[in-house]
């Protein structure tokens, strides 16, 4: 029986990105968050493992996201029911996948202006002559 809610259908993101529902396994477990009662006898921790072997999309994104992630292991355990907890995971990992898809911003090399480096000899001078004047006359 297949589940309409979303969490078994496979997760696509945003840059376009797939990894098959196969690729992704779940785990439950009780979990400490809030609830009352209801949290020692239902398991609605959810821990998600996927593969990013089969991650499918763009060779160079599909590399630059396996060397940032690894293999990626989302926990959540903040709502009451095992159904919010397991759509958090998926969109976590989604995020995830898609902050490591992204290239980041090239920096652009800029040049010390002129103050900033008369502040810096200056300060520099000022130490030289601070410590010029620790030491015994006649040892220069």
């Amino acid at each position: 029986m297949a589940a309409t809610d979303g969490t078994d259908a496979d997760l696509v993101t945003v840059s376009g990105l797939r990894l098959p529902a196969g690729a992704l396994s779940w785990r439950f477990s009780r979990s400490s968050g809030p609830g009352g009662q209801h949290v020692n006898t239902s398991d609605s921790r959810v821990e998600l493992l996927a593969d990013l072997s089969r991650l499918e999309g763009p060779e160079t994104v599909v590399e630059r996201v396996r060397a940032a992630l690894g293999s990626p292991r989302v926990v959540s355990a903040g709502e009451r029911s095992q159904l919010q907890n397991r759509l958090a995971a998926r969109r976590r990992l989604a995020e995830r996948i898609e902050r490591a898809a992204s290239v980041p911003a090239r920096r652009r090399p800029t040049r010390p202006t002129r103050s900033s480096v008369e502040r810096r000899l200056e300060d520099k001078h000022r130490l030289t002559e601070r410590k010029a004047a620790r030491r015994p006359l006649g040892e220069d």
